[in-house]
């Protein structure tokens, strides 16, 4: 059941109209019903992969609860509760990809070896429901948060259906109390949550859907394309992802809001980030902030010296690399912006050992530069990040500057989209790229949410027409495309 879909419209107005008209003590209920029906939407007998990693998880939680265990006795339950889930990931995710490196190196030493391939159905959401299972067993055992000892609220934990399928990674200590507090409807909440939805909807519908007909018919056919109709199709990838995936964000915390919950914000204006640094605090915040917690930090983060503090830093992005996609363009893109951290690390430990303080965020047209820099590295790692393999990756890093020259117009005609291209589809795209980079530009520097609601009604009213009236016109129709983060 998609977000983008009729289905879910009818859905989640008899959920919200059932979850407000219940007694608050019944409420769990009704939403966890809801959640597990939102899953098996997708295919039933996936219902059994969730619960069993549920069950186990919270089994675990209350094991680790006595406190007159050894200290031994703990270690080897958490061990339990964190291998079991990552063994099911493996199996799920990865085996396939694992088994066939093996057989490729041991292929390179002659020794021939057939490896078994397994035809299994990657679980939707299978990546975000363990690591958030994961996190709140490492939390008990940390003593960071206390045992959840009902099977219900904790079930609903794992499955709340808004963040379910992407996101976001939500931990135990802010999602967990929020389903034993009784929420009364609020208006304010309900407004807010139907803002975010929509902004969310323009994002998928009227960007990311459309570039992605663009993006697909160049990476799809590459021996096809050269030039700078790689380029394009590159730098367009980058805002299809961000409106994909933030959208996805947008609309899950929304929904959420509007049943009177709250999730964490998950992006916030990465493109405009001065560094490769500040834009892992801005981009999939609930994945990077999973990854400090439970890998870079555990590993010494920056308390070692300062090469082991470069090798966290470069195996936490390799594992992030890897948490993406059982493919090696995951990995080589992990691996890059592990290297472009390490970079900037050694730029600070240079001028730290000169005597100097950090660098500051530049401003006016320093600031402006360094944040098309950080958007051109991060664009070259979205290459891997979308190519299909890494033959397809290195090809378009060689023929990105073939014959570079001649009329923009003409390389979208002739090299990109070919005969389906006309200027209203490139006005479409400014429009909406335009529309996009004032919304991310005017919520970096202020509440936009808060800043509506202080506006006159009139005013107000008038941007909120307009902004359906840009979803109707130019979204695109007929089509309810998966969100890309569905496949992790």
């Amino acid at each position: 059941m998609l977000f983008n879909s009729w289905q879910f419209a009818v859905f989640f107005v008899i959920v919200f109209f059932a979850y407000y008209a219940l007694p608050h003590r019944f409420r769990w209920m009704l939403l966890l019903a809801a959640s597990y029906y939102f899953y098996m939407s997708w295919n039933p007998g996936l219902v059994v992969l969730i619960s069993g990693v549920t069950l186990e998880t919270y089994l675990c939680g209350r094991l680790l609860e006595n406190p007159a265990r050894s200290a031994r006795a703990r270690k080897c339950i958490l061990a339990v509760g964190v291998s079991i889930p990552l063994l099911i990931l493996f199996f799920f995710k990865y085996f396939n990809f694992f088994t066939g490196a093996v057989a490729e190196a041991l292929a390179l030493v002659s020794l021939p070896v057939r490896s078994p391939a397994l035809n299994v159905v990657l679980p939707v959401g299978i990546s975000f429901y363990t690591f958030q299972s994961l996190a709140y067993v490492i939390d008990v055992y940390r003593g960071d948060v206390p045992v959840q000892k009902h099977l219900g609220i904790y079930a609903l934990f794992i499955s709340f259906f808004p963040q379910l399928v992407a996101g976001p990674i939500e931990r135990s200590k802010n999602l967990m109390p929020q389903f034993s507090e009784e929420h009364q409807f609020s208006g304010q909440d309900a407004a807010d949550g139907i803002r975010l939805m929509a902004l969310g909807f323009f994002k998928k519908l009227v960007v990311a859907d459309y570039l992605s007909t663009f993006v697909n018919s160049v990476y799809n056919d590459l021996p096809d394309h050269s030039g700078l109709s790689l380029i394009v199709a590159t730098v367009l990838f980058a805002f299809q992802i961000y409106c994909d995936f933030s959208g996805y964000s947008d609309i899950a915390i929304g929904a959420a809001r509007i049943l009177g919950f709250r999730l964490m914000t998950n992006f916030s204006s990465p493109y405009l980030s001065h560094s490769i640094r500040e834009f892992w605090h801005r981009w999939h915040i609930s994945l990077s902030t999973w990854f400090g917690d439970y890998v870079y930090i555990p590993l010494g983060g920056n308390r070692v010296k300062f090469p082991r503090y470069c090798l966290n830093l470069f195996l936490t992005f390799l594992l992030s690399g890897l948490w993406h996609g059982a493919n090696w363009t995951f990995i080589l893109w992990g691996a890059l912006h592990g290297a472009y951290r390490i970079a900037g690390a050694l730029r600070d430990h240079a001028r730290k050992r000169r005597g100097l303080a950090p660098a500051a965020k530049a401003t006016g047209i320093r600031g402006a530069l360094e944040v098309a820099f950080t958007f051109f590295l991060v664009t070259v790692g979205w290459v891997f990040f979308r190519a299909n393999t890494l033959q397809d990756a290195f090809y378009v890093f060689r023929h990105c500057f073939d014959g570079i020259g001649g009329s923009f117009y003409q390389y979208l005609r002739n090299g990109y989209v070919g005969s389906s291209f006309d200027k209203g589809i490139f006005i479409q795209i400014v429009v909406s790229l335009g529309a996009l980079f004032l919304i991310d530009a005017s919520m970096k520097k202020r509440d936009m949410l808060r800043w509506l609601d202080a506006q006159k009604p009139v005013f107000r009213w008038a941007i909120y027409l307009a902004f359906i009236c840009l979803i109707v016109l130019l979204s695109e129709k007929g089509i309810a495309a998966r969100f890309i983060y569905f496949q992790f």
